[in-house]
């Protein structure tokens, strides 16, 4: 039969029987999914060298990422709370500012990061065949890694602020995990947009700004925006909501409120199904350009 009738050589037909594909073909989404979770050990392992990597050139070492958030804290602790006064309605602020500047870090880090995964590791996607959408999760993973001990120094402020441990304490984990999931699916878009259009990068520190301003990071939302509708809208921004889970699960003074915790599940399931999906769109094309 000729090649026109649809005939495959000998050598094709050979790889087929085998399960081997040509290089650079985007595979199904649910086997391309398969081939990432066959080797989320490589993501693990990158994560964490990465995050153990990041403070070593200092002489503190691995101190700076207990340091590094508490020292912003105690910055924005200056500012907006001595200076500012912007602590209007919040009797623990620092418990409030505390809580809003290490999650809002943490969620600024990993878009920022995870952006960047692809057009930062150009030599590894060169020489290596892998799923792609590795690289970002492995960004934002090693963020979470940064995190762990900064958490401890947050809640050892919380207590010193005056909080009693109580039983939603146990509902930070929860929080900490869906701002995990939500970080990882916009990191994933952005590292299409940035892997496709350069320029998106410098677009992305804007976007990260805006954001700080407007999720109550410094200040309660519900005393500064009097508008209703602005402000529901302002409050159900994820970023926002996320900071309000984990002080909801921390503070006395902060509600935990029911369909907030809905809301912040919505948000991190369509972000991360989104994200991979677009993501796995351009999987052919990353390390091309």
């Amino acid at each position: 039969m000729s090649a026109g009738g649809g005939a495959r050589s000998p050598l094709a037909q050979l790889a087929a029987e085998h399960g081997l594909q040509r290089v650079g073909v985007r595979p199904p989404f649910e086997s391309y999914l398969a081939q990432a979770w066959e080797r989320r050990h490589f993501m693990v392992a990158m994560a964490a060298s990465k995050a153990y990597a990041r403070n070593q050139a200092g002489y503190l070492g691995q101190v700076w990422a207990v340091l590094t958030p508490a020292l912003w804290a105690g910055v924005y602790l200056l500012v907006f709370g001595v200076v500012l006064q912007t602590n209007r309605g919040i009797a623990n602020y620092t418990g409030f500012l505390v809580v809003g500047v290490f999650l809002f870090h943490f969620s600024t880090s990993s878009i920022s990061n995870g952006s960047k995964a692809i057009t930062n590791n150009a030599e590894l996607i060169g020489s290596l065949q892998f799923p792609r959408v590795l690289l970002p999760m492995a960004a934002v993973l090693a963020e979470l890694f940064t995190l762990l001990p900064a958490l401890a120094v947050m809640i050892v402020v919380v207590i010193a602020s005056g909080e009693p441990v109580t039983t939603s304490w146990l509902l930070l984990p929860l929080a900490v995990g869906l701002q995990w999931i939500f970080g990882t699916g916009i990191a994933l878009i952005f590292a299409r947009l940035v892997a496709q259009v350069r320029d998106v990068a410098r677009l992305v520190p804007f976007v990260l700004r805006a954001l700080m301003y407007t999720s109550g990071v410094f200040f309660s939302l519900s005393h500064y925006v009097h508008d209703p509708t602005a402000a529901a809208i302002l409050q159900h921004q994820p970023i926002a909501l996320y900071l309000e889970l984990a002080r909801s699960a921390l503070l006395r003074e902060v509600p935990a409120d029911p369909s907030a915790w809905l809301w912040g599940a919505g948000w991190a399931v369509g972000a991360a199904v989104v994200g991979l999906w677009f993501f796995w769109g351009a999987e052919e094309r990353y390390g091309r350009g």
